[in-house]
């Protein structure tokens, strides 16, 4: 019998409204959906119901940008949407085998704060949280806890190699059958199954316990999105999901060989890390309405939101003083997200972008992969990427919501599953085991079974 066929794992990415950057004004969106909870129930028993393997949450600890009337014509700068954490433990009780991955930051929390909320979301789900792992890149989240400037790049990710540490290092305060409750003999949890942490570190001194039973996926996945130098070694040796965005196969290729590679260094295998790209997939029944769609929405883009978010995004550079139909100039190094940063230059110089066009071109998926087509078109791209060493699923990120996520599950799914490239069934009851990862044991239990 031939083995089966490798499939895919797919996220769904859910900005408010959409990632377009002109969604909230479609006829057709939820325009409230940052405070609106029967807007992410839909949603959430929408993806639960296609099999997607997980909800990713973005999020910052501030608005980004001070430009207010950009703010004010925009909702995809974390203008008015609700905390993560807080929602997705909404969302838990209304679902039953989705996985759901919420963005915190080292930079503007505690481990043991992280360690805690993460834990109590796998508890609360049954086994089905994950935590984005992110160092921020926004100046304006800094001004939010009592600092002048944002960590240096190279400080921020020194930080985040000891956060993710400590957080691991509490997540194994106590072994899976710690917690007794025996009410004959009165212990309610064994004192020799507690692991007292005691973390003494550059940036952290953390003694623990945590006062969370160890988590029903023994830790919650651990997922990184930054593709820096420095993201990727914090990824090889702590990820076991990689969201990232690329513009062509061949930079996809090369990130997913060179991310892969680094593993063996950590005592990691290929398969202990899973690469999703961003996917920003216009849909229509032919390759006319696909365009149609996609133009009907780039029509509302206000050029101060588009002029905004591309200052923002290459660094903070304003570029409102150079001509927008003239070229991007030469920009400083940034302390932002120097990744972000060289992908739209890069993209710029290659297809000769004036300011106008570069923002036009990112609107929508802000650098990330887009496809503009028809669901067998979309279809093909995704299996071309999957099945040549590009990446192992992808993050999709529909235009607005909730008809952009529609769409892709009516219409886009259906043609995935009858080439046998995604699954018809939860393989599992965890987030990890439909992710095909394995459970860490803890390590009391991998030094009794050395010795």
């Amino acid at each position: 019998m031939s083995a089966a066929r490798p499939q895919l794992k797919l996220g769904a990415f859910l900005y408010p409204t959409g990632h377009h950057v002109a969604a909230w004004r479609h006829p057709e969106a939820q325009a409230d959906a940052g405070s609106n909870i029967a807007h992410y129930i839909e949603l959430a028993q929408l993806a639960e119901a296609a099999k997607f393997d997980l909800i990713f949450m973005a999020d910052g600890v501030g608005t980004r940008g001070t430009d207010i009337e950009a703010l004010s014509r925009t909702a995809v700068r974390y203008v008015a949407q609700f905390e993560p954490i807080t929602l997705l433990s909404a969302l838990a009780a209304v679902t039953k085998h989705i996985g759901f991955v919420a963005t915190a930051s080292t930079s503007y929390n505690e481990p043991y704060h992280i360690a805690r909320k993460f834990a109590s979301l796998d508890h609360i789900s049954g086994g089905r949280a994950g935590w984005n792992l992110v160092t921020s890149s926004s100046e304006h989240e800094a001004h939010n806890f009592g600092r002048d400037e944002h960590y240096a790049h190279a400080e921020r990710y020194e930080r985040a190699e000891e956060f993710a540490d400590v957080v691991r290092g509490l997540w194994d305060t106590w072994e899976d059958d710690a917690f007794l409750r025996d009410k004959e003999s009165g212990i309610y949890f064994d004192p020799d199954k507690q692991h007292i942490l005691n973390h003494k570190g550059k940036f952290f001194k953390v003694r623990g316990p945590l006062n969370v039973a160890r988590a029903p996926q023994g830790q919650p996945v651990l997922v990184q999105a930054g593709s820096s130098e420095p993201g990727k070694e914090l990824a090889a040796r702590t990820a076991e999901v990689v969201f990232t965005a690329h513009q062509t196969i061949e930079d996809a290729r090369g990130f997913y060989k060179d991310l892969k590679n680094r593993l063996a260094k950590y005592g990691r295998g290929p398969e202990e890390l899973k690469v999703m790209p961003g996917i920003f997939p216009v849909v229509g029944r032919t390759q006319a309405e696909a365009e149609a769609k996609f133009q009907e929405i780039q029509d509302l883009i206000h050029p101060v939101v588009g002029l905004s978010m591309l200052n923002g995004m290459t660094g903070g550079v304003d570029l409102s003083k150079y001509p927008l139909d003239g070229p991007i100039p030469d920009l400083p190094d940034t302390n932002a997200s120097k990744s972000r940063q060289k992908l739209l230059l890069d993209l710029a110089r290659r297809e000769n972008l004036t300011i106008r066009e570069l923002y036009l071109r990112i609107a929508g998926a802000r650098g990330h992969w887009q496809v503009v087509g028809t669901p067998s078109r979309i279809a093909d791209e995704m299996e071309h990427w999957f099945t040549t060493g590009a990446a192992d699923g992808f993050n999709v990120m529909p235009p607005h919501l909730p008809v952009g996520l529609r769409d892709f599950v009516e219409l886009v799914l259906p043609e995935l599953r009858r080439r046998g490239l995604f699954r018809t069934e939860y393989q599992g009851r965890t987030l990890r085991e439909n992710l095909s990862l394995s459970t860490p044991r803890h390590p009391a239990r991998v030094q009794a079974a050395a010795e």
